[in-house]
């Protein structure tokens, strides 16, 4: 991980003192050997766990820098979107860190045909190197962009290249009627909330996503009054009152590795948010092992269709704890 290389960083050269900017950070990871940093990031659980050690957290660079930290992502496009947003911010150096596994070495080999680097730094399965900021890297810049269906998606955003199959065929299975208060929990660029509001029986849809820049997506797809934006951990997220349906194609990754935790805990969420009759309709891959959180916490569960990848599932009646 970046902590254990950072140190080393310092040791050889790379000026820690200065304000600088840190790209992308994943939760968990060791800063302190910046002496001042401020964490660039649009998802809000990195913000929540940064503010909570003291630490300023934006979702944009403000101002400049003299020097950056780029945490790189797996998505390449996403990994080329951040080292120009850094050199675009930066006086001066602008440090690259990642593991092997995330394609480091071959990013190395494709900013070192552009702009000089530093020998890299090896540790804990990883390489940290840096470039003094530079302009070569602009044409790697990337906001928004319009795909070929019509819907807005950036760099990093969950299915950025257009319609996941998945939230597709939960968005054709969904029933005319699904109440007035309809939540649906880690939105994304919003393809299931455009869908629900073309019942009329809806009063709200509440788009509830963590990721900053897929919910600025959201905004550009979906322009019905109806719909409220909620910048948010679905985990943690209290709605302004009870909803009457849930509906999620819940993310099952916090790394490289599936962690079907993180899809049980939207499952909880969603039984915490629903009224006592409300229902969820949910789509995930099908090895998941969902069925057990689904059963704890609801008092009907069924699977209502899907195929040999997806699973579609509808629970109610949600169990209530204290």
């Amino acid at each position: 991980m970046i902590g254990a290389r950072l140190p080393l960083a310092a040791e050889v050269g790379f000026d820690t003192s200065g304000r600088i900017a840190v790209f992308a950070p994943a939760v968990g990871v060791d800063l302190s050997a910046l002496a001042s940093c401020e964490v660039i990031s649009p998802l809000r659980p990195v913000h929540d766990h940064f503010e909570a050690m003291g630490l300023t957290c934006r979702t944009a660079p403000e101002g400049r820098y003299d020097a950056a930290v780029v945490c790189v992502p797996r998505a390449k496009a996403e990994a080329h979107a951040l080292i120009a947003d850094a050199c675009a911010v930066t006086e001066g150096a602008v440090v690259i860190d990642g593991q092997k596994t995330d394609g480091i070495d071959s990013l190395r080999k494709e900013m070192r045909n552009r702009s000089g680097v530093t020998d890299a730094i090896s540790k804990a399965h990883g390489k940290l190197f840096w470039i003094q900021s530079s302009d070569a890297f602009t044409d790697w810049a990337q906001g928004p962009v319009l795909t070929d269906g019509g819907f807005w998606t950036a760099p990093g955003v969950f299915s950025a290249d257009g319609i996941d199959p998945a939230s597709e065929m939960l968005a054709a299975a969904l029933p005319e009627k699904l109440g007035k208060q309809v939540a649906d929990l880690g939105a994304g660029w919003g393809f299931l909330s455009a869908h629900i509001l073309t019942r009329s029986d809806v009063e709200a849809v509440h788009l509830v996503e963590a990721h900053h820049l897929a919910l600025e997506c959201a905004r550009r797809n979906v322009t019905d009054p109806r719909a409220q934006y909620h910048w948010a951990d679905a985990i943690r997220w209290t709605p302004p009152g009870r909803i009457d349906t849930v509906v999620m194609n819940p993310p099952f990754h916090t790394t490289r590795n599936a962690d079907p935790s993180l899809g049980q805990a939207f499952v909880a969420a969603a039984a915490r948010v629903l009224t006592p009759q409300g229902s969820l309709w949910m789509v995930a891959n099908r090895h998941l092992p969902y069925e057990t959180a689904l059963e704890q916490q609801f008092a009907r569960v069924e699977e209502v269709g899907g195929d040999g990848r997806f699973k579609l599932t509808r629970a109610t009646k949600p169990r209530r704890r204290t």
